[in-house]
């Protein structure tokens, strides 16, 4: 039969001749418009779509809108958008707090009641599916020049051995000559630690401290000081006076940073509400929560309830016991990228985002957690641009290999790199090594592993925070086994900072947030939280392969390390791979949760018999996503799974 073109086809064929006669009348508006006709007719073609993949901005009702700070996926298949306060200091001081979650499956979204301002708190996914949720803010930064009222940190001491002494927010404290400060939150100073010598008998008293931000009663330099001194607490009076007081090095007009606070919850997928559980030691803003073989949790880093970045004072959280107790000391900046490795031991990246000296922290290396060493990873090129980079456990995770992709300066800089690297830490002396450049400099880009073994990158932007328009619409998907970039299909929504990705169950990518500075190239409009989601299908799924993905049937939803699990299929005779694929938790170019395990398998008829890991540093406790893919790379609709 003679081929018709269709009247889709008519209809852009007409719209682009009469548009590029009136850019021959030196019309650049209809040119552009012209081009983008032109530019969304090709990509829409199934040619097209069956090499690059396609992208679909999602309807998301305005109520349901959110500045999402954070996206982590549950075990139910939905999403969970944190965004608390959303970076909106009008809405901190409101207390409004939002979380949204959204069903991928059908679209739908539902508003989540948010307990306190989990905006730049940590996340990670425990043992039992729910998600851990520690830390965010307690207070909002003032620039340097916006400063009107003196502050700083003080110190709380208590003496008294008898009873531990709370503070409520607004509590004053009064300074050898007179001038008065207030605390913008409540401290609980324990009670004194009272020892007495087994052999003399002599008891000693130490004071316990406890550090609490206070601010001027009243504006002027005059509240200045930047002498040490010991503060009254106004209202308390005899013994309970010389025993609770405040110490303060300094009180100044400089800049305030964020704050964080103590505040920890699971939220349960099931429920769909967050719990609250004991909160942690330290108060913590731009924290990372890392999982590790047992189950518990390990929080790092993050600024303290005066805005100070913590000196290297990490915690454990026990699901258990739903409480926190210390752990092993050392430093790094804020939201550091730590990979859990076989044997137990962390891998930090270099990657972090931001916070801390450009001189401390920075060097890439190998945590043991036990006996609280760190053997540092050499060899990676630009280690000044390792800030705001993307890193991750490279597919499969049996190979050991950690990939680090682009970056930038420290702080406002605006350095970025397209540098990639690469290390295999199962060597000896483990070593960085350069990988494929990226198309141009990107700092802020996310990337995700595919159940293909390949890893989907996306956005990014050249500048800070997407200065000077400098969002990059492109993408790539990266082959660890061909070690090469292949380009995929552009976006039509920039992602910078506080923008996220991460992997659906049906295996499409899904992209949310982005918080420019400007929204113009001569950076003079302030720019607009993205509030779209906008969905990527890779090649896999395109040129008639989504209606002949694999499945998986009838199984064991609980698997066994070291074990076999046997499922039922159809398609035994063509699965290739099978993988166990760790559900994301992401936040600032951070995700330290995703990782995908291979698993051995045995082909039958009618189904298939898969072999599991023994080791429980590669397969930490949780629910996982089980994808087999055909010998053509095709996966199927992941299967939930859990290892206790």
């Amino acid at each position: 039969m003679p081929y018709r073109p269709s009247k889709q086809f008519k209809k852009t064929l007409i719209g682009t001749g009469v548009t590029c006669v009136l850019a021959g009348l030196n019309a650049p508006a209809a040119l552009t418009f012209a081009q983008d006709r032109l530019h969304d007719y090709r990509t829409s073609r199934p040619a097209y779509m069956a090499r690059y993949g396609s992208w679909e901005i999602m309807d998301v009702p305005s109520q349901f809108q959110t500045n999402a700070i954070h996206a982590a996926l549950l075990r139910t298949g939905k999403v969970l958008l944190i965004a608390g306060s959303g970076n909106k200091q009008e809405q901190f001081d409101a207390g409004t707090f939002s979380t949204i979650l959204w069903d991928p499956a059908d679209n739908t979204f539902q508003r989540v009641p948010t307990p306190e301002d989990l905006f730049c708190a940590g996340h990670a996914q425990l043992a039992d599916g729910k998600l851990l949720v520690a830390g965010g803010t307690g207070r909002y930064e003032v620039l340097d020049g916006d400063v009107t009222k003196a502050g700083g940190a003080m110190r709380v001491r208590n003496e008294d051995p008898d009873r531990p002494r709370t503070l409520p927010e607004g509590t004053r404290f009064r300074s050898p000559d007179g001038q008065e400060y207030r605390s913008t939150a409540a401290v609980l100073v324990p009670r004194a630690q009272k020892t007495e010598d087994p052999e003399t008998g002599e008891v000693t008293v130490t004071a316990s401290e406890a550090q609490v931000f206070v601010e001027a009663e009243r504006e002027g330099p005059e509240y200045v000081t930047d002498k040490p001194a010991q503060y009254r607490v106004v209202g308390l009076k005899g013994k309970d006076a010389d025993n609770v007081y405040g110490l303060a090095e300094k009180i100044n007009l400089d800049k305030q940073d964020f704050q964080g606070i103590r505040d920890s919850f699971e939220f349960d997928p099931v429920a769909e509400k967050y719990v609250r559980v004991d909160p942690m030691e330290e108060a913590r803003w731009y924290p990372t929560l890392v999982t590790l073989p047992d189950g518990r949790v390990l929080s790092v880093s993050g600024l303290d309830e005066v805005g100070e970045i913590l000196p290297g004072d990490n915690e454990v959280y026990d699901p258990e016991a739903k409480s926190w107790s210390t752990a092993p000391h050392r430093y790094f900046p804020t939201y550091p990228a730590l990979f859990l490795l076989q044997g137990g031991k962390l891998f930090y990246s270099g990657s972090n985002a931001g916070y801390g000296p450009a001189d401390e922290g920075r060097v890439p290396g190998i945590w043991d957690l036990s006996a609280n060493t760190f053997q540092e990873v050499g060899g990676i090129k630009d280690p000044d641009q390792l800030e705001t980079s993307s890193s991750l456990l490279l597919p499969p995770a049996q190979d050991q290999e950690v990939m680090v992709l682009g970056g930038g300066g420290v702080g406002e800089s605006a350095k970025s790199t397209a540098r990639t690297a690469i290390v295999d830490l199962t060597e000896d002396n483990p070593a960085y090594r350069d990988g494929p450049d990226l198309p141009e400099p990107t700092r802020y880009l996310n990337s995700v592993i595919l159940p293909d073994d390949t890893v989907f990158t996306t956005g990014g932007s050249r500048d800070y925070r997407g200065r000077g328009d400098s969002d990059i619409l492109a993408a790539q998907i990266y082959d660890p086994a061909a070690e090469e970039f292949t380009e995929a299909a552009a976006p039509e929504v920039g992602r910078n900072y506080h923008a996220e990705a991460l992997l659906l169950p049906d295996g499409r990518v899904a992209t949310f947030g982005s918080d420019p500075l400007f929204a113009d190239k001569d950076n003079t409009q302030l720019g607009v939280f993205e509030k779209r989601i906008e969905v990527y299908t890779p090649p896999y799924l395109h040129g008639g392969r989504a209606e002949n993905r694999p499945e998986v049937g009838e199984g064991p939803e609980r698997l066994e390390r070291g074990a076999a699990a046997t499922f039922r299929t159809p398609d035994a005779s063509r699965i290739a791979t099978a993988r166990l694929m760790r559900p994301s938790a992401v936040t600032h170019v951070t995700d330290v949760e995703q990782r995908s395990v291979a698993l051995g398998v045995e082909r039958g008829s009618g189904e298939v018999t898969l072999s599991v890991p023994e080791d429980r540093s590669l397969t930490p406790p949780g629910w996982y996503m089980l994808f087999v893919t055909d010998d053509e790379g095709t996966p199927s609709v992941a299967k939930w799974v859990h290892l206790p």
